[in-house]
C-alpha cells in the first residue's frame, strides 16, 4: 500500500510538471533589481501567480531575491532547470508553491534555495530532480504539507540545515547522493519516524556538524504527535551556536575530547573572527587564531555591538599528528531583551469586606544602563474594576474587587527592546473557597458542612443524625 500511494504521488507531481510546461513563467533577471516582486524581472512581463509555473534557470549565478514586504506565489517552483547555477534567497517575506523542484533537469545545472527568514510553504519539497539541488538554510521557516525528498529521481541533492525550522510530511532520503546536515536548525516530520531516521543515520546520509556532532531524535516530546531533530556538536560550545548574547568581554568555552592515548594530551588551535570568508577560506590564519596548540578549554575575547562572529576549534590528539578541523560556530552580539520574572506566575486570594490589595513583586533583568516598566490590565471578570497603584514601579499594589480571574501584564523596555510577562490572579468570595481551589486541599476529618474548620455547626449536624442508619437489611 505505501509504495503504491508513493508512486502515485510521484504520478501526480509529474502531471504537474509536464502539464504546465508549456505555460512556465521564466525568470530574466532584466529589471533594476533582483526582487521576485519586480514585474521587469519576469520575461512574461507579468508577476507570477498561483496558477503559473515557475521556472528560475538563467542567467548564470542570478539571484531572485524575497524579502520583507514581499507576497509571492506560483503552482509549481523550478529552480536550477537548465544548464546554469541559479539561486533563489528569502531572507523575508513569503513564497507558497504548489510543488518545488530544485536542480531540476540537467546534470550541469545546479538549483540553490537559500533560506535566511521569512515563510517557503508548498506541497512536496524535491532538492535535487535530475540535477543538482542545494537547500542552505540558516532561518525561517519551511512548511510542507507533503515530503522533503533529496534527492528526487537521479539528481544529487544537499541540505544544510543551519538554522530555520523545516515542518514537513516525511522525509526521504533516496539515494547516497542525498544528505541532510543538521547544525542549529530544527526538522520536525509528522508521526514517528524515529526508526527511519535511525537508519538514515547508520547509512551516513543524515549528520550532525558534518560527522562532529550528535542528532536528538524525539517522538511525541518536543512536538506532540510529530518526530523532532536537532544537534549538539560534541565539543559543547558555550556561548551555543547560533545563539545571541550581550556584547563585551565573552567567554569562548568548549569541552576537550578524550584522550586516544593515555597520557598524550589534548590540545587545540581556535580561530575567532567576524569575517566568515576569513574562516572558510583560511587565507590568513595567524591573524585570526587566538588559540594555538594549547590544553586548554576556554578563552576570553571582546566583542562589538550587532555583530556577528565566528569561531572554529581544530584539536590535536597527539605531537605531531595532524588536526582534527572543526565546524564553524556563531554567536551574534546584541543588546538583549529584558527579562521580567515572577515568584509565581499564580497568586490565590479572596475578598474581604468586597475587596482584597494583592501585592506584586516583579524582578528585571536587563543589561543595559536603564529600563521603564509599564503593568496593564490583560483580562478581568468585570472591565474597569482593577485598580493598579503605580503603573510605572516593578513592585506595586493592585486592589480588585469582583471574585473571578485577573490576568496583569508587566513589560520592560529597555529603549530598543521589549520583555514581558504575565501573573494570574484568582479571587474567591472568601478564604475556604480560595482553599478548595487549591490541587492539594483535603478536607478536615468531621468538617461535615465543608465549611473548613469542625465547629458546633457540624457537631449539630451530628447530633441531628445520632444513631440513624441507612444499613440494608436481611427481611424474614
Amino acid at each position: 500500500m505505501f509504495k503504491k500511494i508513493t508512486l502515485s504521488i510521484s504520478l501526480v507531481l509529474l502531471l504537474v510538471q509536464f502539464q504546465s510546461a508549456s505555460a512556465q513563467i521564466m525568470w530574466s533577471d532584466g529589471g533594476p533589481d533582483h526582487l521576485w516582486s519586480t514585474v521587469a524581472n519576469w520575461s512574461s512581463g507579468n508577476l507570477p501567480t498561483a496558477i503559473d509555473s515557475v521556472s528560475i534557470d538563467a542567467p548564470d549565478n542570478t539571484h531572485c531575491e524575497i524579502q520583507d514586504g514581499i507576497t509571492a506565489e506560483c503552482e509549481t517552483l523550478r529552480l536550477g532547470n537548465a544548464v546554469s547555477t541559479t539561486n533563489l534567497d528569502i531572507s523575508g517575506g513569503s513564497l507558497t508553491a504548489v510543488g518545488a523542484y530544485i536542480g531540476v533537469d540537467s546534470s550541469s545545472g545546479h538549483g540553490i534555495l537559500n533560506i535566511s527568514g521569512g515563510l517557503f510553504s508548498s506541497g512536496a519539497l524535491q532538492i535535487g530532480w535530475r540535477g543538482t539541488g542545494t537547500l542552505n538554510m540558516t532561518g525561517g521557516n519551511v512548511e510542507l504539507s507533503g515530503n522533503l525528498i533529496v534527492p528526487g529521481l537521479t539528481g544529487t541533492g544537499t541540505v544544510n540545515l543551519n538554522g530555520g525550522t523545516i515542518n514537513a510530511s516525511d522525509l526521504r532520503l533516496t539515494s547516497d547522493l542525498g544528505l541532510l546536515n543538521i547544525t542549529t536548525g530544527t526538522l520536525v516530520l509528522n508521526g514517528d519516524d524515529t526508526e527511519t531516521i535511525q537508519t538514515y543515520i547508520d547509512d551516513g546520509l543524515l549528520t550532525a556538524y558534518e560527522g562532529q556532532g550528535t542528532l536528538n531524535v524525539d517522538y511525541d516530546v518536543t512536538n506532540p504527535g510529530k518526530t523532532t531533530l536537532t544537534a549538539i556538536p560534541l565539543l559543547k560550545p558555550n556561548p551555543i551556536d547560533g545563539g545571541s548574547l550581550s556584547p563585551g568581554q565573552v567567554e569562548l568555552s568548549w569541552t576537550l575530547p578524550d584522550e586516544l592515548v593515555p597520557g598524550m594530551t589534548v590540545t587545540v588551535d581556535v580561530y575567532f573572527t567576524d569575517d566568515l570568508d576569513a574562516l572558510e577560506n583560511f587565507t590568513d590564519p595567524d591573524a585570526i587564531r587566538i588559540v594555538t596548540n594549547q590544553g586548554v578549554s576556554s578563552v576570553v575575547v571582546q566583542t562589538q555591538p550587532k555583530t556577528r562572529y565566528y569561531w572554529a576549534i581544530d584539536i590535536y590528539y597527539g605531537p605531531g599528528i595532524l588536526p582534527v578541523y572543526g565546524p564553524i560556530f556563531s554567536f551574534f552580539t546584541d543588546n538583549q531583551p529584558p527579562t521580567v520574572q515572577f515568584e509565581t506566575g499564580l497568586l490565590t486570594t479572596w475578598l474581604t469586606d468586597g475587596t482584597v490589595d494583592v501585592n506584586l513583586d516583579a524582578a528585571v533583568i536587563d543589561d543595559g544602563a536603564g529600563y521603564s516598566v509599564a503593568w496593564s490590565v490583560v483580562s478581568e471578570p468585570n472591565e474597569g474594576t482593577t485598580v493598579i497603584g503605580d503603573t510605572a514601579a516593578e513592585d506595586t499594589v493592585v486592589s480588585l474587587s469582583e471574585t473571578g480571574q485577573y490576568v496583569l501584564q508587566l513589560e520592560a523596555d529597555d529603549g530598543e527592546y521589549t520583555g514581558s510577562n504575565t501573573i494570574t490572579i484568582n479571587v474567591f468570595a472568601d478564604g475556604c473557597e480560595a482553599a478548595k481551589s487549591l490541587p492539594d486541599f483535603e478536607l478536615i476529618p468531621g468538617d461535615i458542612n465543608e465549611d473548613c474548620v469542625v465547629d458546633d455547626l457540624d457537631l449539630a449536624i451530628l447530633e441531628a443524625h445520632w444513631l440513624e442508619g441507612n444499613a440494608l437489611e436481611v427481611k424474614p
